[in-house]
């Protein structure tokens, strides 16, 4: 028997903005990846401490050796003109030796990481992950804090 192929809806970015500016607050989240889009709720607080201390270590290290600027969520990057990510933490490099401007949109990656949630964990570990090697972003890394795991991905990886 012949069964028809679902076809998925598929967003654009001003469609996304809509859900964005509609929300009450910065829950849920809403990301757009290959018109995809991807919701995800508030993170527990287990997820917010594992960032919070990921954060501050990463942060360090790119202070010291200036690297960039290191960002978490809620913030929006747009590394293609119809995408929205939100990564849990990120780092912007310096752009010929300066750090970026704050009216600047965010095109350009050093790391992404994602802290696992069960309601993300599908959407970090393989659309997310996808998107930032297609995008030439030298690593994304999934934390994984029930397995305390952790996992680096650079572009290339299988």
């Amino acid at each position: 028997m012949f069964m028809p192929a679902i076809r998925q809806r598929v967003w654009t970015i001003e469609e996304v903005g809509q859900l964005v500016d509609a929300r009450p607050g910065y829950s849920p989240r809403y990301e757009l990846i290959d018109g995809e889009l991807l919701v995800t709720p508030a993170p527990n607080l287990r997820h917010q401490r594992i960032i919070r201390e990921l954060f501050m270590l990463v942060h360090e290290y790119v202070k010291r050796y200036h690297l960039g600027e290191t960002f978490f969520s809620p913030s929006t990057v747009s590394l293609t003109p119809q995408t929205r990510v939100e990564p849990d933490i990120y780092v912007i490099p310096v752009v010929g030796g300066r750090m970026p401007r704050w009216k600047d949109a965010v095109t350009q990656l050093l790391l992404a990481a994602e802290v696992l949630s069960p309601s993300s964990a599908r959407h970090d570990r393989f659309t997310k992950r996808r998107f930032f090697q297609r995008q030439g972003v030298p690593e994304f890394w999934v934390v994984d804090g029930e397995a305390e795991a952790f996992e680096v991905w650079r572009p290339g990886d299988d």
